[in-house]
C-alpha cells in the first residue's frame, strides 16, 4: 500500500481525499488503537513526505508517545507545554507556520520548522493529539487542519 500512496500525485487537497478514504478503510477493520495509529502515521508520513508525523496519548494527565514515523521525539509533555501540551489544554488545533515564533515551543529537533497538531476528541475530552512537523516553514494551512481534523475521528483511542 505505501508505495501507491508515496506516489500520490495532485494537489494537496487532492491528496488528502485519496487517502482519507483508505485510511477509513484501514482503522474500520481494526480494532486495536496502537495498531491504528501505527498505520495512520504511516499513511499520512508516505503521502505527504512530512518531516516527523506521530501522536500522543494521554495517560496520567501527560501526553505520552505513541506510534510515529520520523526521527527521535520527545517522550512526554505537560499540559500547556509547546504546541502538543497547547492543543491539549485549549482542545483546539494549533497550526503554527514558525516554530521558533510559538512561545515555549518544545524543540525535540532543530529540523522542525512548521508544525500542526490535532487533538482528538472522546467523550468531550482529549484523549490524545496528531502532531505533523515539517522541515520547511509554513507548510501547514487549512486544508491540512480541515483533512486531519476528520482523520482524527475516525480514531478511537
Amino acid at each position: 500500500m505505501s508505495e501507491s500512496l508515496a506516489i500520490c500525485e495532485g494537489s494537496k487537497a487532492e491528496k488528502y481525499a485519496t487517502l482519507y478514504p483508505q485510511i477509513k478503510c484501514v482503522v474500520e477493520e481494526e480494532s486495536d488503537a496502537i495498531a491504528n495509529m501505527a498505520n495512520v502515521a504511516s499513511m499520512i508520513h508516505e503521502t505527504f513526505g512530512f518531516w516527523w508525523t506521530g501522536f500522543y496519548r494521554v495517560i496520567d494527565n501527560q501526553l505520552v508517545l505513541g506510534p510515529f514515523q520520523g526521527p527521535l521525539a520527545c517522550t512526554r509533555i505537560k499540559k500547556g507545554r509547546g504546541v502538543c501540551g497547547t492543543a491539549w489544554q485549549e482542545e483546539q488545533t494549533q497550526v503554527v507556520p514558525d516554530v521558533d515564533q510559538f512561545p515555549g515551543h518544545i524543540a525535540c529537533s532543530s529540523a522542525s520548522r512548521s508544525e500542526i497538531v490535532v487533538p482528538i476528541i472522546q467523550n468531550g475530552e482529549v484523549v490524545g493529539v496528531l502532531d505533523i512537523d515539517s522541515a520547511d516553514l509554513a507548510t501547514f494551512d487549512d486544508t491540512d487542519k480541515e483533512w486531519l481534523e476528520k482523520i482524527v475521528k475516525l480514531i478511537e483511542i
